[in-house]
């Protein structure tokens, strides 16, 4: 029974999964699904026969379509194949089915086969009545014999290669076959080589090939695996010649053996060497006598070339030895008198401070600020201040001087000997040294006070205020009173507002008045007026150069206890109306030995010349209500300076 092609192809797809070893619904089912795919496969292959592509193929996206495809491409690849001479078993990485019908395309016009698709195909595959005889014996020796369906019987190439049953050598790749397999060679056969049909490697001579690179002088000797250059012209004896072909003299005398006899010295010459007997040579201290048959002593102290350069000279067989002088040894290599380094033998014990070696003796020297003492070797100190080498003061010291200034100077860093004045107002502490202002002066300096208002204290660096109230140096008139203020006066003059009068108790002082209401008779509004008294009192400040905390500067004290045995009882409110400078000033309400006292403190500092009224009101509060009232003129005085 002969297949036709469409039923070739299906067997050879699906012989791992249709063709079971059982008869079953499964061997059935997958033998219906084989048929299908035969008959698409087989419009393919017609397809690539009849119209020689497969563009009609290529819109279709289902599994019919792509199988077709398949089969229609590898059916071109076949006849591609068979149209340019090339052999129908291609070794190319495609399926096996595609594999397949590639060969068979390629054999269907194959002028080896007979037009027939079925005797190519017959070629791999045997039906159930070839299955017998020696045409099965055949099929066994290179094939498998499949079983797995009951209708045919098919010969199934055997990949040695996989099974391990191929006979392939160390080195060699295994590549299976049709039927068979082949064995090629894994690794190059290098430089100089060629692999042969038979997987040998083969010697490619280079000079029969011209590819070496031999000069016009040289020519090409071949050897397994490279060749060689060699010269044309040979050099002669005596000679030999190096890589580019030049001949170079061989010098005979430098082999091992030597090439002249015992006796003899050999000379060599170009090309060749020449032999001469060997003179007498005397050793050191010998020379030949007149005859020149032997040597004879030299008696080097006999020459005039002074062997021991002054030094006393003995003869002695072969040799000569010198009786060198005080600070001087023998040196027995070189023959001569040695200088003694007497400063690096006797170190520390020569000299007292610097030891310097001279030619047969030694010398001793001293420090800066020594001298060589008589004996020569210990050193006494010099007093450098007796040639006054300070400007000022000069302390001479152990080996040295040492400068220093009088009070008010400093040495200077360049030379360390002049005095330099002290410039003590530029000094960090320069600004504390005087109240006001610092005036240097050579090796010291003076402060000096405004022009006005100031004096230089005892200690000549404060500044004190001169009080012209008491030295009576203000301008103030019969009806002013004098108050003196830092660095100045004022000259002051309080009366009181109508309707109040000055108390007695402020008579005596000039600086404090205390005006109390007086309202005359039937006069409502002053008697309805709340403010009982009003006061006037003078403050002096300086300008704060460090300010850090609230300074206090008065202290307004009631008469009135801080506690009262009623519940209704007055309560004290202070105020400033008026005055307040960039808001430089507060008051706060303090409780001291049973008594109310309001503080007003300086906040911020102020930079005078300045002055200024701070209004103060002192609010007697009963039940929320103030019953009456204390104005008090605070007036503040801010000096230029801080002293």
């Amino acid at each position: 029974m002969i297949l036709d092609y469409s039923s070739k192809l299906s067997w050879y797809a699906t012989i791992n999964v249709a063709c079971v070893f059982f008869y079953d619904r499964i061997a059935q089912e997958q033998c219906c699904v084989a048929v299908l795919e035969d008959n698409i496969c087989s419009n393919g292959i017609n397809m690539a026969k009849d119209q020689g592509s497969c563009d009609a193929l290529l819109s279709g996206s289902t599994c019919e379509t792509k199988t077709a495809k398949v089969c229609c491409e590898c059916c071109l690849l076949g006849r591609a194949a068979q149209e340019q001479g090339l052999t129908c078993d291609l070794n190319l990485s495609v399926s096996y089915q595609c594999g397949l019908v590639s060969r068979a395309c390629c054999m269907d016009k194959s002028p080896e086969s007979d037009g027939n698709l079925e005797s190519s195909a017959a070629d791999d595959t045997h039906s159930g009545d070839q299955c017998n005889g020696e045409s099965n014996q055949q099929c066994k020796k290179w094939f498998q014999i499949s079983l797995s369906c009951p209708i045919y019987c098919l010969c199934i190439d055997i990949n040695e290669c996989l099974l391990g049953s191929h006979h392939c050598r160390t080195g060699e790749r295994c590549i299976n076959t049709l039927g068979s397999y082949r064995c090629q060679r894994e690794i190059s056969c290098g430089t100089g080589y060629e692999l042969t049909d038979s997987n040998t490697c083969k010697d490619i001579d280079e000079c029969e090939t011209g590819t070496h690179n031999c000069l016009q002088d040289f020519e090409c000797q071949n050897t397994p695996g490279s060749f060689r250059c060699r010269p044309k012209l040979q050099c002669p004896e005596g000679f030999i010649q190096d890589a580019l072909g030049s001949c170079i003299d061989i010098n005979e005398c430098l082999s091992g053996t030597g090439p002249c006899p015992p006796g003899q010295v050999c000379f060599n010459t170009v090309g060749s060497y020449t032999c001469q007997r060997n003179s007498v040579n005397c050793g050191r201290g010998y020379h030949l006598n007149a005859e020149g048959t032997r040597c004879v002593d030299i008696d080097e102290c006999a020459g005039p070339d002074n062997t021991c350069a002054g030094h006393g000279c003995i003869n002695l067989v072969g040799t000569y030895r010198c009786e060198c002088r005080t600070g001087f040894i023998f040196n027995s290599i070189t023959r001569v008198c040695d200088d003694i380094n007497e400063c690096r033998h006797y170190p520390g014990r020569l000299c007292a401070h610097k030891c310097e070696n001279i030619l047969g003796s030694y010398k001793c020297s001293c420090t800066t600020g020594f001298k060589l003492a008589s004996d020569g070797r210990n050193c006494d100190d010099i007093n450098e201040c007796e040639s006054g080498p300070c400007s000022q003061e000069c302390a001479n010291v152990y080996g040295s001087y040492q400068c220093y200034c009088r009070r008010g100077y400093q040495l200077s860093d360049v030379d360390g000997i002049t005095c330099e004045d002290i410039d003590e107002c530029a000094l960090p502490t320069g600004g504390h040294i005087c109240s006001y202002r610092c005036h240097n002066t050579p090796g010291s300096f003076q402060c000096m006070c405004p022009m006005k208002g100031y004096t230089l204290a005892p200690n000549g660096r404060s500044c004190q205020d001169v009080d012209e109230c008491v030295t009576g140096t203000h301008t103030c008139s019969d009806t002013e009173s004098c108050f003196n203020v830092q660095g100045g006066f004022r000259c002051l003059n309080f009366d009181c507002p109508p309707n109040y009068r000055r108390s007695g108790e402020t008579v005596d002082r000039s600086d404090t008045i205390r005006c109390i209401k007086f309202c005359q008779p039937n006069d409502i509004s002053c008697v309805l007026d709340p403010v009982h008294s009003v006061s006037h009192t003078v403050i002096s400040l300086p300008t704060f150069r460090e300010f850090t905390k609230p300074e206090e500067i008065v202290f307004l004290r009631s008469i009135t206890p801080s506690h009262y045995p009623h519940v209704d009882s007055p309560d004290i409110v202070y105020d400033i109306q008026e005055g307040n400078v960039q808001n430089s000033f507060d008051i706060i309400k303090r409780f001291e030995h049973g008594m109310i006292v309001g503080v007003i403190r300086q906040v911020k500092p102020l930079v005078g010349p300045l002055s200024t009224v701070l209004k103060l009101a002192m609010n007697y509060v009963t039940n929320g209500v103030v019953s009456h009232r204390n104005i008090i003129n605070v007036h503040i005085y801010v000096s230029e300076f801080w002293f």
